[in-house]
C-alpha cells in the first residue's frame, strides 16, 4: 500500500511538472496583442524622454538608464 501511494504521488508530481512546460512561447494568434504599443517597456515615448531629461539633469551624465555608474565618476 505504501509503495502504491508513493508511486501515485510521484506520477502526479511528474505530470504536474511536465504540464507546466507545455505552454512556452507566444501563440501565432496572440502575437498581435504582444506587438501593441502598450506592451513596450516605454509605452509613452514622451514620458520616457522627460524621465531621461530629468535623469540627465540630476546626474550630469547622458544615457544613464542602461549603463552602470553615474555623473560622479565612481562607476
Amino acid at each position: 500500500m505504501r509503495t502504491r501511494h508513493f508511486f501515485l504521488c510521484f506520477t502526479l508530481g511528474v505530470t504536474v511538472h511536465m504540464s507546466g512546460c507545455a505552454a512556452f512561447g507566444v501563440r501565432p494568434w496572440d502575437r498581435d496583442l504582444m506587438a501593441r504599443d502598450e506592451m513596450r517597456l516605454d509605452a509613452n515615448p514622451v514620458d520616457a524622454a522627460i524621465d531621461e531629461h530629468m535623469y540627465f539633469s540630476k546626474e550630469a551624465s547622458s544615457g544613464g538608464r542602461s549603463y552602470a555608474g553615474g555623473g560622479c565618476g565612481c562607476n
